[in-house]
C-alpha cells in the first residue's frame, strides 16, 4: 500500500523506531529523509542509508538545522526521544520545548501532516520529570498543531533482541534479579515494526479518525512474568527478589553519572505504573492493524 504523502521527515530518523518508519516509507515508495544531529556519523551506518535516504542534520537546539531539514517536507514524524538527561540536554529540552519547536517550525513550513511520538503514561500530574515533560509535550503539540496526531506505543521490543533481548541478557547472567517493587506491573509490549506500520497508515491519512492512538501488543504480563518465562527458555533457576522503588530511585542517581547507565530514573518512573492500552483509547483496531505476538514470535 502506497502512502498518499509525498517528501516525508523522519526526526530522530536514524533511530530505533525512526530507522524502521523510514524503512517502511521506503517500501511504500515515498520520497523520505532522516534527520538527524550527526548525518556524516549515521552515513556510516550499515542499513537504509545506501537506498536513496536523504540525511539531514537536524539539531532540536538549533532551530535553524530543523527548519532547514523541514524544507520542502509535506508530512513529519518527531521520533525523537531519550530517557536520560545530560548536562546539555534535559527532558524539558528534548520532550517539551523540542516537541514545541518542530511543531511551529512544521506548521509555519507548510507541512501538512504530523505524528508525534509519545508513550503510554504520559500525564502531567507525574512526580517523574521525564513522564510530565511527554505529557507537556503533547500538549504543546496539539496546541500549535492541532491536526496533528499522537502516538503513545508501549515498550517496543523488536525481533533483533530489544527489550526480551536485554532481559534474556540479564537472566542468562544473574542467579538474583531484582524486580522493580513486587514485580507486578502490567506490560503490553508491542513490536517496533507494528508501530511503524501505524505511523505509516496514519500519514496515510484516510484512516486517522482520532488524534491520540495508545499502541500496545496483544499479550499483557506482569514483569515478574516475562523474566519467569525468559529463565524458563534458558532452562535455568533464577531467584526473583523485590526490590522498593525507593531503593531504585537513590541507586539511579549515581548510576545516572556513567554515559551509558544500565538504568535510568526515567525507566524507573515507568515502571511504577501499568504501561497497558487505557480503555475506550483508540488503537491498532483503528487503523486495520493486527499487533504480532511476542509469544508467537518465539521471543517470551
Amino acid at each position: 500500500m502506497k502512502t498518499s504523502v509525498r517528501n516525508v521527515i523522519v526526526l530522530g530518523g536514524t533511530g530505533f523506531l525512526g530507522q524502521r518508519v523510514v524503512r517502511r516509507l521506503q517500501d511504500r515508495g515515498c520520497p523520505v529523509s532522516a534527520g538527524t544531529r550527526f548525518p556524516e556519523a549515521a552515513a556510516s551506518y550499515p542499513g537504509s542509508w545506501d537506498r536513496g535516504v536523504r540525511l539531514l542534520r537536524a539539531n532540536l537546539a538549533d532551530p535553524d538545522t530543523l527548519a532547514r531539514a523541514l524544507e520542502g517536507a509535506t508530512a513529519a514524524v518527531n521520533c525523537i526521544g531519550f530517557y536520560a538527561e545530560t548536562r546539555q540536554q534535559s527532558f524539558q529540552d528534548v520532550h517539551a520545548e523540542g516537541a514545541r519547536r518542530i511543531a511551529r517550525l512544521a506548521r509555519d513550513g507548510g507541512v501538512q501532516r504530523l505524528v508525534h511520538i509519545s508513550g503510554i503514561g504520559a500525564s502531567l500530574q507525574s512526580p517523574s520529570a521525564y513522564v510530565r515533560a511527554r505529557a507537556e509535550g503533547e500538549a504543546a503539540v496539539r496546541s500549535v498543531f492541532p491536526g496533528a496526531v499522537i502516538l503513545r506505543p508501549s515498550v517496543m521490543f523488536s525481533r533483533s533482541g530489544a527489550f526480551f533481548g536485554d532481559l534474556q541478557k540479564i537472566v542468562g547472567r544473574l542467579p538474583v534479579i531484582p524486580l522493580f517493587g513486587s514485580g507486578r506491573t502490567r506490560l503490553q509490549p508491542v513490536w517496533a515494526g507494528d508501530v511503524a506500520e501505524a505511523v505509516c497508515r496514519l500519514l496515510d491519512g484516510a484512516r486517522a479518525p482520532r488524534k491520540v492512538f495508545e499502541l500496545g501488543g496483544p499479550d499483557v504480563f506482569t514483569y515478574r512474568e516475562i523474566l519467569r518465562r525468559l529463565a524458563v527458555r534458558t532452562g535455568r533457576r533464577r531467584l526473583l527478589v523485590p526490590v522498593p522503588f525507593a531503593l531504585w530511585r537513590a541507586g539511579a542517581v549515581p548510576l545516572s553519572l556513567l554515559p551509558h547507565p544500565p538504568v535510568t530514573r526515567a525507566q524507573i518512573a515507568l515502571m511504577e505504573q501499568d504501561n497497558t492500552v487505557g480503555e475506550g483509547m483508540a488503537g491498532f483496531a483503528d487503523l486495520g492493524i493486527t499487533p504480532q505476538s511476542a509469544i508467537a514470535m518465539g521471543l517470551v
